[in-house]
């Protein structure tokens, strides 16, 4: 039965490339089976010792396309910014470069004419085809889709070994030890790695275990597993940080090094927290990413205002700067670019952390250890017979190391450190409550920046719009301004993943100490009375600088009120 024109083509590409002898491609010619579709591919592999690469190979030159090896390409959380993934699963089509204002798409079907089109249509680009090998792009999408690094097999692989259901085993089957739990564990945190997700948190229910990310500051829901794996891998996270696994009853902080465990180049540090909970340990993990650097003070989000005034701050000889904010509002990277602005060789910076977050270059950081009783109050003392100029505390959280602080701040030192308040002015009242007498806040403090992180809209598919008549009244109180704002596209788009917001963008109060808020300290002034001051002063609250972001077009107003209340 004669070749098909397609396979005969084939058979010659293989011919010129010196895989097969003028014997044998008669032989295949003149062969009596009909070797259409995959018949062709599996006589050619098992009778004539050819490849299936160099058939692949053969096959792109036939319909005059070039061969694109899809096994070695490395899928990234911006592979599917331009296609959407559905669009590519569903069509058998790979994103994998882009030259100019050319996209290269790997094709499984070479004779696919509609698609192209498509997609030129959909991204205003135009297409240069490639030819990819369909199991390797079917592969892609199951085993290492960004936001699915191959959880598939692994939770198989659970559900075969030890059972889906709750009654399926004993609790004493399922072990750290056991090799989906490893898979599973690393997978979970390369996932949430590529995601760029700040925390993983992993909690058992009655029935199951959740694993959720929080990304952009907003939690999603990632994964379920049976109730049963639960231990196993809370285990095996404990056994990572070289925490007690015998100790279920008491909470836990230890660090992963994770490049211990990964061959993928994944430099990551993870903060680790267990804690017992009603229906098991629960844990949380935060990612520090050790190859990520500090922002230059300009990509923070703060204002021109805003940042002029605390770059006069931070180049005082001595005092106090501090920075509060929930947990998770940037006060740590902030502090960390204000150090790397003012760090010079004629300064001796010194930094109590717990943990240290990112390692600074020339500034000598210290890793607090409780249990052997190394403390911010301990390092501080310390650190003050250590001749330095600038000293930064993670936190302080107690009466000690606030007296201490105050006192660094009074003689000669440079003190930065973060409080957990949720405005700039109620720090005063925070400190008064620990017990500093309010002429010593007042006489050591220089600065206090209150903030938070809110989402960005989306560059690239944010709506222009006109504000409702609320929306221009809160930005006429807030700004004396009005006029089109942006908003959140309603199913968002392939590069933000659907949400409409894509990264985060800091909002700033800036609290200056000023002659009138010295006295008004000094008098015990209630916040409310303090903010007043702050504000006939120049200072802008966080609702006023979130309704400045507004008006850029870098969030959205309903962003804005979610994150912080109106001013009264």
């Amino acid at each position: 039965m004669p070749l098909g024109k397609i396979q005969t083509q084939i058979v010659s590409k293989l011919a010129a490339m010196a895989r097969l002898t003028d014997v044998q491609v008669q032989a295949l010619v003149n062969h009596p089976a009909d070797l259409n579709g995959d018949a062709l591919d599996k006589l050619l592999t098992d009778e004539y010792r050819v490849t299936a690469f160099q058939i692949f190979v053969a096959r792109a030159k036939a319909v005059n396309m070039s061969p694109f090896n899809v096994a070695r390409w490395k899928l990234t959380p911006q592979t599917f910014e331009r296609i959407p993934q559905e669009f590519c699963q569903e069509n058998l089509v790979l994103p994998v470069g882009q030259v100019g204002d050319m996209l290269l798409v790997a094709f499984a079907n070479p004779f696919e004419v509609n698609i192209p089109v498509k997609i030129q249509e959909m991204t205003g680009m135009k297409v240069a085809r490639l030819l990819g090998r369909e199991k390797d792009i079917k592969d892609k999408f199951v085993k290492e889709t960004p936001g699915s690094v191959g959880f598939e097999d692994v939770v198989q692989q659970i559900g075969a070994e030890f059972g889906t259901s709750a009654d399926a085993v004993e609790a004493d089957e399922v072990t750290e030890d056991s090799g989906p739990i490893i898979q599973l564990s690393n997978r979970i945190i390369e996932d949430a790695y590529y995601l760029g997700t700040s925390d993983i948190h992993i909690e058992p229910q009655e029935k199951e275990v959740v694993v959720r990310y929080r990304i952009d500051g907003i939690c999603k829901e990632k994964l379920r597993l049976p109730a049963k794996v639960g231990p196993a891998l809370v285990a095996r996270l404990k056994i990572m940080c070289n925490l007690d696994i015998a100790e279920r009853r008491l909470p836990q902080d230890g660090r992963i090094v994770f490049k211990q465990y990964t061959k993928k180049g994944v430099d990551i540090d993870l903060r680790v927290s267990t804690a017992p909970l009603n229906h098991g340990e629960g844990v949380v993990m935060r990612i520090l990413d050790k190859q990520k650097s500090t922002l230059p003070m300009t990509a923070l989000g703060f204002s021109e205002d805003n940042l002029r005034k605390y770059r006069d701050v931070i180049q005082q000889p001595y005092g106090m700067i501090l920075h509060c904010g929930p947990t998770g509002s940037g006060k740590s990277m902030t502090l960390y670019s204000a150090l790397n602005e003012i760090n010079s060789p004629e300064l001796v910076i010194r930094t109590a952390e717990d943990p240290i977050e990112y390692t600074l270059a020339g500034i000598n950081q210290m890793q607090m250890h409780k249990q052997i009783g190394l403390t911010f109050a301990s390092a501080l003392r310390a650190f003050l017979r250590q001749d330095p100029d600038i000293i930064l505390v993670g936190e302080i959280r107690d009466k000690e190391t606030a007296n201490i602080a105050v006192e660094a701040a009074l003689t000669g030192h440079l003190l930065i450190s973060t409080l957990h308040t949720n405005d700039a002015p109620s720090t005063v009242a925070r400190m008064t409550d620990m017990g500093i007498e309010p002429f010593m806040i007042s006489s050591s403090l220089l600065c206090v920046c209150a903030q938070r992180l809110i989402r960005r809209a989306c560059k690239t598919c944010k709506v222009q719009s006109e504000p409702t008549p609320r929306e221009k009244e809160i930005l006429e109180k807030a700004l004396g301004w009005s006029g089109p704002i942006y908003k959140a596209a309603p199913k968002g788009c392939p590069k933000c993943g659907g949400s409409g917001y894509k990264g985060r963008v800091g909002i700033h109060e800036l609290m200056i100490t000023t002659e009138e808020l010295i006295e008004g300290i000094n008098k015990g002034l209630e916040t409310a009375e303090l903010k007043k001051i702050c504000m006939r002063g120049g200072m802008k609250t966080l609702h006023q600088d979130s309704m400045l972001k507004v008006k850029d077009g870098l969030t959205t107003m309903e962003e804005a009120i979610a994150n912080v209340p109106l001013d009264l």
